[in-house]
């Protein structure tokens, strides 16, 4: 098989948030794509060399005008684009406070809904039963502080010896009054 076939038959990757913005009742971001109208999560293709949670905010940034706090992994969805896998990893985000920024060209809109609403607007169903399964522990996970910034973690991990000590310490930042496993 030559490279091009190769390449032609790699799964798209790409990534994204389930975007949370606090306040008395939780509200999640849904963005309607300009080409084709549908209400998706934000997401989008990685870039050559960039890792799937630096995609993530990136494209969230891009999609949803808001700079975000990057909590849990929530998991994978797939599906087929023109006979190729697309694999997306999504995480749990909090947007920060502020005025949104400037959208990206492929982005009409970009709405701010309950749980509930955010589902029933989605025009995916797979997209719609994701966030079904893990849109409370997004919601959770965006009430409270930010996991490590994944720079300081992988610092933490360049220095082995110290890299326990780095993660019981951000246990037990993390997860106040709980025991690691």
């Amino acid at each position: 098989m030559n490279d091009r076939k190769a390449k032609s038959g790699a799964p798209i990757r790409a990534a994204g948030g389930v975007v949370v913005r606090g306040g008395d009742e939780p509200l999640i971001a849904v963005v309607q794509l300009r080409k084709s109208g549908d209400w998706v999560l934000p997401k989008g293709k990685l870039n050559r060399k960039e890792t799937a949670i630096a995609a993530a905010r990136r494209e969230v940034l891009e999609e949803v005008g808001h700079t975000v706090q990057v909590h849990d992994f929530l998991g994978t969805i797939s599906y087929d684009v023109r006979d190729r896998p697309k694999v997306v990893q999504f995480w749990s985000m909090r947007a920060d406070d502020g005025p949104p920024g400037r959208l990206m060209r492929d982005v009409k809109a970009v709405r701010w809904l309950r749980f509930e609403e955010a589902i029933a607007k989605l025009t995916h169903p797979r997209e719609q039963e994701f966030l079904r399964s893990v849109g409370p522990d997004a919601i959770k996970a965006a009430e409270r502080p930010a996991a490590a910034d994944a720079g300081a973690l992988i610092a933490a991990v360049s220095r082995p010896a110290s890299l326990i000590g780095k993660l019981r310490a951000w246990w037990r930042r993390t997860f106040p009054g709980r025991r690691a496993a």
